[in-house]
């Protein structure tokens, strides 16, 4: 086994096939979205009227009567009346202004003076941009690996949405979906930034066998804090949209892997190439010597994971925490809310799954580097960096 991994090489295979294979999977996986008999497209507002509005207590309600120019496609040029309803929800409500780009649903079949509805303001155009520039900076930087990792990444969108959101919506076990998409995102990242090499593969055991923990702890976690995954973004909204059969809780946990996961990842291939670096440089270091290794450098970054997570978690609900102090809720109270409890949860099952997940990986890279004569000496080094 340890002759056949030490013959391991980037070069070995053409890592962009593992890609090909899992999109052709992936490709026939539906979207699980309805049949609109309406495009979505740009229009430049030219005329805002506002009189259709109201003011209930701090938020406005009612609508927005907007005159829009049809900046795409074969109705290009022509203009049309559109509507824009405001429900007094901050977190959904937009206001359009004269000038302001948006996307407007326009019917297959509009006949000019048709009432069109505004959907929102377009930014592709800026999310684009930050998206060139990120993908510029990463190759810049990180060379062959960097390209790997922007592959991985966009990947990582393909899969989510092509694989985890239309089978969950489906019924699918959601924790099931979430487990496969992790270990398919797992292997092509580890694989395609670190090459087909025993680091990755190290990596990726120690990144596994965390997600199985996690899995594990979230189960136990969801049930005995009672968490019935409602607290989720959106949950009811999901509900009430013809989803009723959904097992929310399950969602909860599936939410819950996929959350946590990128920072196993993280760690294992630090872990996994540290322990690396320390073979290369000592060939005759034994197993021992290597896990313990693999420990201390697993102890240097926990503590700053684990922190990263809680602050991850506690920034995307700050509003909340606000609130409850706002309102003089004793701390023990604020813990039991539903909705920090189960925030709560995800940064428990993340912290435990991570302070797993150093071990893991030094007893599984100290295996695959230990023994003199599968050690990589300086020269096969190379070919991993």
């Amino acid at each position: 086994m340890r002759r056949l991994l030490a013959k391991l090489r980037v070069s070995a295979l053409p890592l962009v096939t593992v890609l090909a294979v899992v999109a052709a999977v992936l490709a026939p996986v539906p979207e699980g979205h309805a049949r609109h008999n309406a495009s979505s497209v740009r229009a430049r507002v030219l005329f805002v009227d506002d009189s259709g509005l109201e003011m209930h207590g701090l938020m406005k309600y009612g609508s927005q009567v907007l005159e829009v120019e049809i900046l795409q496609g074969d109705r290009k040029g022509e203009r049309f009346l559109s509507t824009n309803l405001v429900r007094a929800q901050m977190e959904l409500d937009k206001f359009f202004e004269a000038g302001d780009i948006i996307t407007v649903a326009l019917p297959d079949n509009a006949e000019p003076g048709a009432m069109l509805v505004a959907r929102d303001h377009w930014r592709l155009g800026w999310i684009a941009a930050g998206f060139g520039a990120f993908a510029l900076l990463l190759v810049a930087f990180g060379g062959r690996v960097g390209a790997n990792a922007l592959a991985s990444f966009a990947f990582a969108c393909v899969v989510i949405w092509r694989f985890v959101v239309p089978l969950a919506l489906r019924g699918v076990n959601a924790t099931l979906v979430a487990f496969s998409a992790t270990a398919i995102l797992t292997a092509a990242i580890m694989f395609l930034v670190g090459g087909l090499t025993r680091k990755a593969l190290a990596a990726f055991c120690g990144a596994m066998l965390g997600v199985v923990a996690a899995l594990l702890l979230a189960h136990f976690f969801g049930e005995a804090l009672k968490i019935n995954g409602a607290t989720l973004p959106f949950a009811q909204t999901l509900v009430y949209s013809g989803f009723a059969d959904l097992d929310l809780a399950d969602v909860f946990v599936a939410a819950t892997i996929l959350a946590g996961s990128g920072a196993m990842m993280d760690l294992s291939m630090d872990i996994s190439a540290g322990v690396r670096e320390v073979a290369r440089h000592s060939p005759g270091i034994g197993f021992r010597a290597l896990f313990l290794s693999g420990l201390r450098i697993g102890r240097a970054t926990v503590g700053t994971m684990t922190t990263t997570l809680l602050l991850a978690y506690s920034g995307g609900y700050l509003t909340l925490l606000m609130v409850f102090y706002a309102q003089g809720t004793p701390l023990a109270d604020c813990l039991s809310s539903p909705i920090v409890a189960a925030e709560v949860a995800k940064t428990l099952v993340g912290s435990l799954a991570i302070v797993l997940v150093a071990p893991f990986t030094a007893i599984v890279s100290a295996y695959l580097f230990s023994h003199r004569a599968d050690s990589c000496g300086p020269d096969r080094a190379r070919t991993e960096i």
